[in-house]
């Protein structure tokens, strides 16, 4: 017994050891930012690179991350939450409701009530009457929705500029700018130079009318990050998707995490569908689009951890920008998947992972042959290459996944006294 502790314990510190350090992590985001320097160069696609495509990738990837942020925090607490799609509905409503009469502001808290209520209703399914968590969250994802379209038609179809489908106009939140910085950044991005150019463009879409909601999303992950990791009610949190009989013993109140985790769930996916609202300026019937779905799969590749997460979310928020762009900038997106699908093989690959790396190999070069054979992407193709590139980037490089170990398993009071 205490030799198999003994294997476990060497088995966890090896894979400490294996976690990358930040040099290393910056190290890849300039080998990736060379990459996309060079098929720039190579495509002749501004678009890749272009302060414009930066900030409309943030504007997309905000709403995925803050799903995402919402299914971390419920897996967490062992709540399987498939409902994020219905709760981000009910932000987009909510942010629709309260924005145009109250402002941007009001309309974000708004829409994360209802989406505080939204989680407070799964959460009296799962947790207290015992509901299966996938039931629970298909049935919000069916009734947000149908509830949202009927409260449009309710306040929104006599209301000036509104419809029985859209809300009247939003105010956009307020954005910052850094002085000074853009001009500068400008200049040089203008100037088209190999990664330089690149790198500018980049930070300037970085520095250049972002909008306070993006500051408040990138603040919570900072903050979801030390309070799950580096707090005791985290710990507490985390132990009730691990262990909630060990936790139970110890004299946590399991109940009581999970239903925090599940409410700040519902919130975050309110919030995250709030921010839809408010950048585009107004509430529309199936204006999430299945967010609430690529935020989960977002989570799912970054293995449960915020900084994984917003990993998947801003590749996912890339391609929709890149997508916005036109059928030459996915045209050139071809080429870079590519290439991105060949670097995944050869990770497979030193994983040990072979049917898998031969895989992404043969896609990779697919993908390849396509751009050198073609001028442009079918018009019809463009729409859906955000979800395309997404499925197979993470659906091939997500492989490593640690799963919290009671997640989605029923839960009884009593059971570690």
């Amino acid at each position: 017994m205490s030799g198999g502790v003994t294997l476990e314990q060497k088995a966890v510190s090896a894979k400490r050891g294996k976690r990358l350090s930040p040099m290393v992590y910056l190290l890849i985001a300039v080998g990736a930012l060379a990459v996309l320097s060079l098929v720039r160069v190579l495509s002749g696609a501004t678009d890749l690179t272009s302060s414009g495509t930066v900030q409309a990738a943030l504007i997309a990837a905000v709403p995925i991350a803050m799903a995402a942020l919402a299914g971390l925090w419920a897996e967490r607490a062992g709540v399987i939450n498939i409902g994020l799609e219905g709760m981000m509905v009910l932000g987009t409503f909510g942010a629709g409701y309260a924005g145009y009469q109250w402002g941007p502001w009001a309309g974000v808290a708004f829409g994360l009530v209802l989406g505080v209520v939204g989680g407070l209703l799964h959460a009296v399914a799962t947790v207290t009457f015992g509901v299966d968590h996938i039931i629970s969250g298909v049935a919000i994802n069916l009734l947000a929705p149908g509830a949202a379209l009927f409260l449009s038609k309710l306040y929104f179809a006599d209301a000036p500029g509104g419809g029985q489908k859209q809300s009247p106009r939003i105010a956009d939140a307020e954005k910052i700018t850094i002085p000074g910085a853009s001009d500068l950044l400008g200049t040089v991005e203008a100037k088209r130079w190999f990664f330089v150019s690149d790198l500018a463009g980049v930070l300037r879409g970085l520095t250049t009318e972002v909008s306070l909601l993006t500051v408040l999303a990138v603040a919570l992950l900072v903050l979801t990050a030390w309070v799950l990791w580096r707090t005791p009610f985290g710990l507490r949190l985390r132990s009730c998707g691990e262990a909630p009989t060990a936790a139970e013993s110890l004299g946590v109140n399991v109940y009581r995490y999970k239903y925090l985790a599940v409410v700040a769930s519902g919130a975050f996916a309110g919030l995250g569908g709030a921010f839809l609202a408010v950048s585009s300026g107004q509430f529309r019937d199936g204006q999430t689009g299945g967010r609430g779905f690529i935020g989960l799969a977002a989570m799912i590749f970054g293995n449960w951890r915020p900084g994984g997460l917003a990993t998947g979310a801003t590749l996912f928020g890339y391609t929709d920008a890149m997508a916005l762009r036109g059928s030459g900038a996915v045209h050139a997106l071809l080429l870079l998947l590519g290439i991105a699908l060949l670097v995944v093989a050869v990770i497979q690959y030193r994983a040990g992972h072979h049917v898998l790396s031969g895989v992404a190999a043969a896609i990779g070069v697919l993908f390849a042959w396509w751009y050198f054979t073609s001028d442009e992407v079918p018009p019809e193709l463009v729409g859906a290459a955000p979800y395309v590139v997404t499925l197979l980037v993470l659906g091939l490089a997500s492989q490593r996944l640690r799963v919290p170990r009671a997640i989605g398993v029923p839960y009884q009071r009593g059971q570690g006294v």
